[in-house]
């Protein structure tokens, strides 16, 4: 019961008409099922019938399919719960009808004609309710107009129901002005970081015992990953682009197909303003040139926005017959009225974009590497037909590398590894999955390249040698010394600090923030920083340790929320609302949970069974 109750949280109070969340997601079509049994539970009076079942839970899967994007059977839905979450708002709603009934709740049939003139789905192509579409599509959906009005007159008394539960709960006035205060508080506060630069004394070179210490205490930072050791084959575009030789027709044509490019013609900024008639355009035109009003000021008058006329970048073959007269004008102005294919129009140009022309004697050696990749692609994807039967032949990769021209190499490939094929993810995830028993087979590479592989070994993690990591160890205990060193100068400052000795006074560099809101940050600190200062008290220092670096803070002040103050004033509103409607919810779930409990719920397996092996 318990899990039910929060699997249906939050919409169980608006859970909403069966036959109305049908019909206003467009229908499932009727489902219709025979059998001894027509209900698949029963609460107090109420029953469930297994039609309402089945389309509700049909209505949940093709809601979660569509939010997903992948299709969901009853399998699946089962799996991941569907079935029991429409199980419980259907246990839910009978219970809340059956205590209606029992407290004589109703609302009459005037309501229910209301709510039915309101459904869209009910309405004709007029916007009006139509009697028609509303008999015809309650037919399809396989229910009686009774029947779908029964469940309207049920919905009403459920939420008068639950007006009266959860209605009218307000949160206390102590708890708002506690949280509001709360959040609205602000400190004034400088904080410090310690560096290196701070200490006294520098940090002196590690003994051989403590490198051996520190070696010995972080095991995992010496360990070199497990290791597969390759033998690779690898023919890439880059390889032979050198060996293909390109004539210069082959460039020109590069170049012509690409003309859009490297010619950019002349372009005007336009907005263009289309008019019903000519003499509209023409009587606006005579505005413009009165000075009474732009363009702009036009389309504003006609309900429309500066997006809805402006053409952007246009050549003068966009503008087809007004471009003559709008690329004649020589500075910002009005051209007009002109033809367009909308009618008559006002354009106003707004700038000049000069033409921008690229010779090909500039583009051409950029065009000569760009076609010598294009067709080292093709040549790699010509031959690796016989590769492949090379491969196929059993050859070894020391004769492919031969016979095709490939490029042989060993790799000790590890989650580190980077560069060359390491660096092609389709390479990594061929290397992962090959065992010593696979026999090499060629895979192509997302730059046209192609490569083939055998795995010689895996060689498990193992701890480095320490003369081999001895720099890093070296190098890892002089941090970890260096922030231990910080950490305890921290502490003798913040004792220093409490005394009466400010942090400024101690030759640090204290930033000072006023009236720092919670929540907020501070640029380049981690947030544990701005965190710490609403945890310290005032005129007291704290130290943080965060992302291996230190600092002291000292508050100064804390600055107690406004209540009057129109930001404050909106946060307790909202700490208000918020929490008056988690009552509420509370107050409901907890009336509903009783309510589920005294009432009792008998459910046939049977049909729910049936139910769910239909819809397989």
């Amino acid at each position: 019961m318990a899990n039910r109750l929060r699997n249906r949280r939050g919409g169980i109070v608006v859970m909403g008409l069966l036959g109305l969340l049908v019909l206003a997601l467009g229908g499932f079509g009727a489902t219709n099922f025979s059998g001894s049994s027509q209900t698949v539970a029963r609460v107090g009076d109420r029953t469930i019938k297994i039609n309402d079942y089945a389309r509700a839970l049909q209505r949940e899967i093709r809601a979660f399919s569509a939010e997903q994007g992948v299709p969901v059977n009853m399998e699946m839905a089962q799996a991941l719960g569907i079935d029991r979450r429409v199980q419980g708002q259907l246990f839910a709603a009978a219970a809340l009808d059956n205590e209606a009934a029992r407290l004589g709740l109703s609302v009459g049939n005037a309501e229910v004609g209301k709510r039915i003139l309101a459904i869209p789905a009910f309405q004709g192509p007029d916007g009006t309710f139509s009697r028609d579409t509303y008999s015809l599509t309650l037919q399809q959906e396989g229910m009686s107009e009774a029947e779908f009005e029964d469940k309207l007159r049920d919905e009403a008394a459920r939420g008068l129901l639950q007006g009266a539960v959860a209605g009218g709960i307000d949160a206390p006035d102590t708890f708002v002005r506690t949280l509001a205060g709360y959040i609205g508080e602000t400190r004034s506060f400088t904080v410090a970081e310690l560096l290196p630069s701070d200490l006294t004394e520098a940090v002196p070179a590690p003994t051989d015992a403590e490198i051996d210490a520190q070696y010995k205490a972080t095991p995992d930072a010496y360990t070199q990953p497990e290791t597969r050791r390759l033998t690779t084959v690898w023919l890439s575009p880059e390889m032979i682009a050198d060996t293909i030789e390109v004539d210069e027709q082959a460039l020109q044509d590069a170049y012509q197909a690409r003309i859009g490019e490297f010619v950019i013609p002349e372009k005007r900024l336009v907005e263009r303003l289309v008019f019903g008639t000519e003499d509209e355009a023409i009587a606006a035109r005579a505005r413009i040139d009165a000075g009474e009003v732009t363009l702009a000021d036009l389309a504003v008058e006609r309900g429309l926005e500066a997006g809805d006329i402006d053409l952007g970048e246009v050549s003068k073959d966009d503008l087809g017959a007004a471009g003559d007269a709008v690329f004649a004008l020589t500075g910002p102005g009005v051209a007009g009225p002109l033809p367009s294919d909308l009618g008559p129009a006002l354009f106003a140009m707004n700038g000049i974009l000069a033409a921008d022309e690229t010779p090909f004697e500039e583009v051409r050696d950029d065009l000569a590497g760009e076609v010598q990749m294009d067709r080292a692609r093709r040549r790699i994807a010509d031959d690796s037909a016989g590769i492949e039967d090379l491969l196929a032949s059993g050859a070894s990769l020391e004769d492919v590398a031969k016979e095709a021209g490939m490029e042989l190499g060993t790799l000790a490939l590890a989650d580190d590894s980077e560069g060359g094929l390491a660096g092609y993810e389709a390479f990594r995830k061929v290397a992962a999955a090959v065992t010593e028993t696979d026999f090499p087979t060629l895979t192509e590479l997302d730059d046209g390249g192609v490569f083939a592989l055998r795995l010689d070994g895996i060689d498990p993690p193992a701890l480095k040698p320490l003369d081999a990591v001895r720099d890093q160890v070296i190098a890892d205990w002089t941090q970890a010394e260096t922030h231990r060193r910080l950490t305890a100068l921290g502490a003798e400052i913040q004792a220093l600090a409490d005394s009466g000795a400010g942090l400024g006074s101690q030759g640090l560099v204290t930033p000072r923030y006023d009236a720092f809101a919670r929540g907020g940050f501070i640029d380049g600190a981690p947030p544990a920083v701005a965190e710490n200062a609403f945890k310290t008290e005032a005129v007291k220092t704290s130290v943080v340790d965060a992302d291996g670096r230190v600092f002291v803070i000292a508050v100064r002040d804390v600055i107690a929320a406004d209540p009057a103050d129109a930001e404050n004033v909106a946060v307790a509103a909202s700490v208000r609302a918020q929490a008056a409607q988690g009552m509420a919810q509370d107050a409901f779930d907890l009336f509903l949970s009783g309510l589920e409990t005294t009432t009792g719920i008998s459910v046939d397996q049977a049909a729910v069974n049936a139910v769910h092996s239909q819809m397989q």
